[in-house]
């Protein structure tokens, strides 16, 4: 049996930049202990923007830049980055919330063994949710489990309530 680690969008803007949280900032060592201790393959994904991001569909309705490829916000969080370095992962570069591209990474590497997914990261209500959302409908017979300590949502309710969405998809909070 297979497992997989998927780390979502632990960058910089999200942890303690342009979109940061004091719960993202918490979370910080939680995750790289995560990291640290997964038996297991690891992919990461980045929030990839690009200079035009306020004329996209998404900067119109969040119009704050964030994650522009290529700046400091755009890099993982250096004590996640450090954890990730000892472990080796795959990156997922993804231009919105979920990664369309995600569930193909995983199948391709998994081949014809069984697998687990567990999800950890930002935001739960966005990018978190959604991720997990794509990886259950293409995964539909596989364990898929959230930790719920390794994750922080825009709001603390709002991170509750994509907890309890997930629950609802039969996806396992731990």
């Amino acid at each position: 049996m297979k497992h997989y680690l998927v780390v979502v969008d632990m960058q910089k803007d999200f942890v303690d930049g342009a979109l940061g949280t004091k719960e993202a900032v918490a979370i910080v060592p939680d995750v790289a202990k995560k990291i640290a201790d997964f038996k297991g393959a690891i992919f990461v994904t980045l929030d990839t923007h690009f200079e035009n991001y306020m004329q996209t569909a998404e900067g119109r309705k969040l119009p704050v830049p964030h994650c522009i490829k290529g700046t400091e916000g755009w890099a993982l969080d250096k004590t996640v980055a450090a954890a990730l370095e000892q472990k080796g992962y795959t990156p997922v570069e993804k231009l919105t919330f979920g990664s369309v591209d995600l569930p193909a990474m995983i199948r391709k590497a998994a081949g014809d063994e069984d697998f687990t997914i567990e999800l950890i990261g930002l935001c739960t209500d966005i990018c978190v949710v959604s991720n997990a959302l794509l990886l259950k409908a293409s995964f539909p017979e596989v364990e898929i489990a959230v930790d719920a300590a390794c994750c922080a949502g825009v709001t603390p309710e709002k991170h509750e309530a994509a907890l309890e969405t997930m629950r609802s998809c039969q996806i396992e909070v731990k």
